[in-house]
């Protein structure tokens, strides 16, 4: 996956990537859509309407449809920041489900240029760096629905 972002991210650019997602199935199939990309990939701005397909039992949000619009955003912010120089992998993920989802929920992402020089900085020496990055799923009247924790893990490649 992170040879396909390089590549697509040197010819489409970090935001073209990022808004080609829109086609991955599998987020067709969930009816998530990325609806803003800042050009250097530090906002992205993701959300999923309720639909006869990604609602569970109960008829609100299916817990994996939650997750999975907030998977890959912070592994892809760091890895197109970064550069081709580093590995970034994902290396773990918690979910917790604050109250039950209906009607549009939105993720929005945010990597600071700061924290991307952080980042580089930590790892410049050839240590992994496993960073932990919080974000918060929305409905539509800005109750938190879910929160979703990702650890990545980060080194400088070794040549």
């Amino acid at each position: 996956m992170a040879d396909w972002v390089r590549r697509a991210s040197k010819f489409l650019g970090s935001r073209g990537t990022l808004l080609a997602l829109n086609a991955y199935p599998p987020y067709v199939a969930a009816g998530i859509r990325i609806v803003e990309v800042a050009p250097d990939a530090s906002k992205i701005v993701v959300q999923m309407g309720l639909y006869g397909w990604n609602r569970n039992f109960f008829g609100t949000h299916f817990g994996g449809s939650l997750y999975s619009m907030c998977d890959p955003f912070f592994l892809f912010q760091v890895l197109m920041n970064l550069g081709d120089d580093y590995v970034v992998w994902d290396k773990s993920a918690t979910v917790r489900f604050m109250k039950p989802g209906s009607g549009t929920v939105r993720a929005q992402f945010d990597m600071p240029a700061s924290k991307i020089e952080e980042l580089r900085s930590l790892a410049a020496g050839g240590l992994k760096v496993e960073p932990t990055f919080t974000v918060q799923v929305r409905d539509e009247t800005g109750d938190v629905v879910a929160e979703v924790e990702k650890v990545l893990y980060i080194r400088l490649k070794r040549r």
